[in-house]
């Protein structure tokens, strides 16, 4: 027969890898045959572990990867000595379970590897439990093996202080087994469909995406947006929320600001659907409950196995395009895999936050979306046959947000969020002072007079940290006040917050495949003086250089489209509007295609990531002289941030006029706040110093900081 798919399931004792792997096996059988074989019974007695595992390889392994029967000699535990010869059978899957199933030469024969783990005093009292007097005398003596086996599984040749963590971190997929695993299986099995050398067998387990059903109920009337999110999901330690704040602003309820903000979407990853995905490093490491996978590849490549294909309907009445899904961010050290090189490693100060993960997204599987256009909300909630109690979870959640609602009280006065846990505004440094960044355009200037660009999107960071944690959900409400935008967003991962007032569309790709990217390039800081502020509006709307580096970003947006869309399809309906918005004016275009069918949408979003109007034109070349230029990673600034829905549609932000919060190991928190702007030939120095300050005031003023310098 052909050679079976083999996944190990290892762990140490007492963690509950041989439950996990007999109802693995159970839910297998349930599409394909499968073996399964246990390693205790090849051990040869209480010292036989590293014994037993190279018996398991030669006799068990070897001739299984070859598609053929394995007959192997059992221990007899009760004589003590060789007992009968056995035979396991090829099977379509083979699951080989017990200490040391993935270790060493055993690796090379493996399709995937599941580790189980639990804390020490757990694991014994379950061991002990479970094989009572018989394990008690051999616990110390066998637990002394496992941690020798698995220090040399570590490289170490001896045992190893963190052996656990360093074996489980070369496993595929890591049960935490701390409250036991009666659960675990069903979500081993759909973790299992993320990878991609497992696809052609889990080819029915794959089908069930496409058995979800899609509700939306409506609720009329709109509660206060910020009281509904914190009662809902201010205990979450994964919430987001895609904010469209401007929809509160009279200014927003005509023309395309209000088509753009019309809703606004609430999610954490809680219940039987949730996950939370980040990728770093060529790893993209997805958890679900007490289940963590890891996918190793390319992000773009794990996102279009779970994105891009219909996966539910919405029903008619629903006007939304966000249908469930993944919700978070795209850093900007994604380029990697679109043309980009390698981020260069950050420098951190030792109480400063860790290096954050280049993409992390979390998946909701219930959702709240207020559509400020008809003034009511929308609960969204997704049930599953192969998850029996998810349409109680559905009922559970859509009473939950029903109470919140009658709860709310409409009209009445937000409170002023202030700045909890901080005495004093934050003080800002700037990773490149005023000469280095005007020594940057001369060089960026440099290369455009060599022909190596054309416009060169410079970029710097401004960056604080604080000795009190600074309440990043109290620092969201008051940018969304300051800076209303149509892509506001807040974004809680545990330690670190996104507070983003972006103005700025990424791209977008409906249902039904209409692509759609509205670049910025052009930007005035408004004046208090009304007169004032409408010559600067003329001067921008007038101005040949803002002109000029705007119709650059469409020409190189029209480029990036086209890659994925029907030919004769790019149009650009808008071009040069002004937008105007709480602290500046924008100059704002519109390009449109349509995606050709059977192409793939991750591949569309990858074709035009970064967004153009954060690199410049043409975009490889230009990227590489950014890499010369500026001090370090831009992490999430420049980056996207939005969702990717389960009906195949996604809407992203660029992530600018964003402020980035990380909990550092002192107590207080580390702030970053990128600014940048695009660099021509006639660029003047000081005309974009200044175009820098005027995009960090709105955050900057809000936090009563001052640029530095200033």
């Amino acid at each position: 027969m052909a050679r079976p798919i083999i996944i190990a399931v290892d762990g140490r004792s007492g963690a509950g890898k041989t439950t996990v792997a007999v109802e693995l096996a159970a839910l297998l059988r349930r599409h394909r045959t499968v073996s399964l074989f246990h390693l205790e019974d090849i051990y040869p007695g209480w010292d036989g572990l590293a014994g037993g595992i190279e018996r398991y390889i030669d006799s068990v392994l070897r001739p299984l990867h070859k598609g053929l029967p394995a007959t192997w000699t059992s221990w007899d535990w009760t004589a003590e000595n060789d007992g009968a010869s056995r035979t396991t059978e090829a099977a379509e899957v083979v699951l080989v379970e017990g200490v040391g199933s993935s270790h060493g030469r055993a690796a090379s024969f493996l399709d995937a590897v599941i580790w189980v783990d639990a804390p020490a005093r757990t694991r014994k009292r379950r061991a002990l439990e479970r094989d009572g007097d018989t394990f008690a005398p051999f616990w110390d003596r066998w637990a002394d093996q496992e941690e020798r086996l698995l220090g040399e599984d570590a490289g170490e040749g001896t045992e190893h202080p963190n052996a656990s963590s360093a074996a489980a971190a070369l496993a595929d997929i890591i049960v935490d087994g701390t409250h036991g695993v009666a659960n675990a299986p069903e979500f081993v099995l759909d973790a299992l469909t993320q990878h991609p050398a497992l696809e052609h067998v889990l080819g029915p387990e794959l089908a069930r995406r496409r058995g979800l059903e899609f509700s939306a109920v409506r609720i009329d009337g709109l509660p206060p947006a910020e009281e509904l999110f914190n009662t809902l999901y201010g205990n979450s330690a994964h919430a987001v929320w895609l904010d469209s704040s401007i929809a509160e602003t009279p200014s927003a309820q005509a023309g395309a600001s209000a088509a753009r903000s019309r809703f606004s979407i609430m999610a954490d990853d809680s219940g039987i659907f949730g996950q939370l995905a980040r990728h770093d490093n060529g790893v993209t490491t997805v958890t679900a409950g007490q289940v963590t996978t890891r996918i190793r590849g390319p992000f773009f490549r794990w996102l279009d196995a779970v994105w891009g294909r219909r996966a539910v309907r919405a029903p008619a009445y629903y006007p939304g395009d966000f249908t469930l899904g993944w919700l978070g961010y795209l850093g900007y050290e994604l380029k990697a895999e679109t043309g980009g090189a390698a981020a260069k490693p950050a420098s951190r100060a030792a109480n400063q936050a860790a290096i954050l993960p280049a993409a992390a997204l979390l998946f909701a599987g219930q959702a709240v979306v207020l559509d400020h256009q008809e003034q009511c909300l929308y609960v969204l909630t997704l049930s599953a046959a192969h998850h029996p109690n998810s349409g109680n979870e559905a009922a559970d959640f859509l009473a939950t947000v029903s109470a919140a609602v009658r709860a709310a009280q409409p009209g009445r006065p937000p409170s002023d969020p202030g700045r909890e846990g901080s005495t004093e505004a934050p003080r800002f440094t700037a990773r490149d002072g005023e000469r280095r960044y005007k020594d940057m355009i001369a060089a960026a200037q440099a290369e455009i007079h060599d022909g190596n660009s054309y416009e060169v999107c410079l970029t710097t960071h401004l960056e604080a940290d604080t000795p009190e944690k600074v309440d990043s959900w109290a620092t969201y409400k008051a940018l969304r006040r300051r800076s209303p935008a149509p892509f506001g967003a807040f974004m809680r991962l545990e330690s670190l917050s996104i507070c983003s007032t972006s103005p700025e569309r990424f791209l977008r790709i409906d249902s039904a495949g209409l692509m759609r990217a509205e670049p910025i390039k052009g930007t005035r800081r408004r004046d208090a003086d009304p007169a004032m502020d409408a010559a600067l509006k003329a001067d921008l709307s007038t101005s040949l250089k803002d002109r000029a580096e705007n119709v650059m970003i469409v020409d190189l947006l029209r480029n990036d489209l086209s890659r994925f869309a029907l030919p004769q399809s790019l149009t650009v309906p808008r071009l040069f509007a002004i937008e105007s918005y709480a602290t500046v004016h924008q100059m704002v275009s519109t390009i449109e295609a349509q995606l050709a069918p059977g192409s793939s949408r991750a591949q569309a979003v990858a074709a035009a990531f970064p967004a153009g109007s954060m690199t410049g034109a043409p975009k490889i070349s230009t990227m590489a002289i950014l890499d010369g230029l500026e001090a370090g990673p831009r992490g999430i600034y420049s980056g996207a941030l939005g969702y990717f829905s389960l009906n195949a549609a996604t809407d992203l932000s660029v992530v600018i006029r964003t402020l980035v919060l990380q909990d550092t190991h002192d107590g207080g928190t580390h702030l970053s706040l990128g600014i940048g702007g695009a660099i021509t030939a006639d660029s003047q120095d000081e005309a974009e110093w200044q175009e820098i300050q005027a995009k960090a005031f709105g955050v900057l003023s809000t936090l009563g900081s001052e640029f530095p310098g200033s």
